[in-house]
């Protein structure tokens, strides 16, 4: 995730009326610039749909989304560009790259983010709940799954996210559960807030909730996003359409359950997850670099 770095113009020192418009001048020129060497939200949205239509007419198309979406700027110098390193066959060396649960057991508390803290975190609880399936649709049983997301306003607890949003004291953000035997999963949070990026001009992230899924090994591991229906953000987002395939993207969107939501405490949404196969749950083009 991108942040937006303090403007050295607002923090200069001044003296008196006129040095305070000079600094404003400055900081509204230093905004100017910076928003002029951005790409346009069209510019963006157009690339975006060369892409999708070259993507539509390749015979062999593939669900997963290229390493260098152009769209998404950052991922041109992100991708590994370099072959995989093998292992050594040595039995003991799986132990090195096996799924580490944490410093301590997961615990029940571990999966509702919102009771981790003195006090009520603000903003909608929503009840998060799905499968863990195979590519014949067999449970996964005793999977960790771990999630991070953005408070309700869109700001992640993290140094690096500078955005001039409110954090939340009772809101971290950090979750993780087992699935039971049928593979199931749920967690009680907050819903997430948009976030603006510096991929290009006025660019909004749409809320999503992040997931990590450990399989029998390290190397088995997805990391991935889940996104909220109805999203008016998603058309304008680079990284939700790296995913070419709309069968594929639309994989990515949970599905509001009225079933699932709790009378006067939350909403339900469900969101199964597939591994593997023609189905597959597809990996984060944000986190997969």
């Amino acid at each position: 995730m991108t942040t937006t770095a303090p403007d050295p113009a607002a923090s200069t020192t001044t003296h008196g009326p006129a040095a305070s418009t000079a600094t404003h001048e400055q900081a509204t020129a230093h905004e100017q610039a910076a928003a002029t060497a951005l790409p346009t939200q069209r510019r963006i949205s157009a690339e975006i749909a060369a892409a999708h239509e070259a993507a539509g007419r390749d015979p062999v198309r593939s669900p997963h989304p290229p390493r260098d979406f152009a769209p998404y700027r950052s991922s041109a110098l992100r991708h590994p560009r370099l072959p995989p390193v093998r292992v050594p066959a040595d039995p003991e060396a799986a132990e090195l790259y096996g799924p580490v649960f944490g410093r301590t057991d997961v615990t029940d508390l571990d999966a509702d983010l919102t009771r981790q803290h003195t006090g009520e975190p603000l903003g909608e609880r929503i009840t998060v709940a799905g499968r863990v399936l195979d590519r014949a649709g067999r449970p996964v049983a005793g999977q960790l799954v771990e999630i991070w997301q953005a408070n309700a306003s869109g700001r992640y607890a993290h140094q690096r996210d500078q955005h001039p949003a409110p954090l939340d004291p009772h809101f971290t953000g950090v979750g993780r559960c087992l699935t039971d035997r049928q593979g199931a999963y749920r967690f009680t949070t907050v819903k997430p807030g948009a976030y603006p990026w510096r991929n290009h001009e006025n660019a909004w992230r749409p809320a999503h909730i992040h997931f990590s899924l450990f399989g029998t090994a390290f190397t088995q591991r997805l990391v991935t996003q889940m996104y909220f229906p109805g999203d008016p953000l998603f058309p304008y987002d680079p990284i939700l359409q790296s995913v070419t395939d709309p069968a594929a993207r639309e994989r990515l969107v949970a599905t509001y359950d009225h079933g699932l939501s709790t009378p006067e405490w939350s909403l339900g949404y469900r969101w199964d997850i597939v591994l593997d196969g023609p189905a597959a749950t597809l990996p984060d083009p944000e986190e997969d670099r």
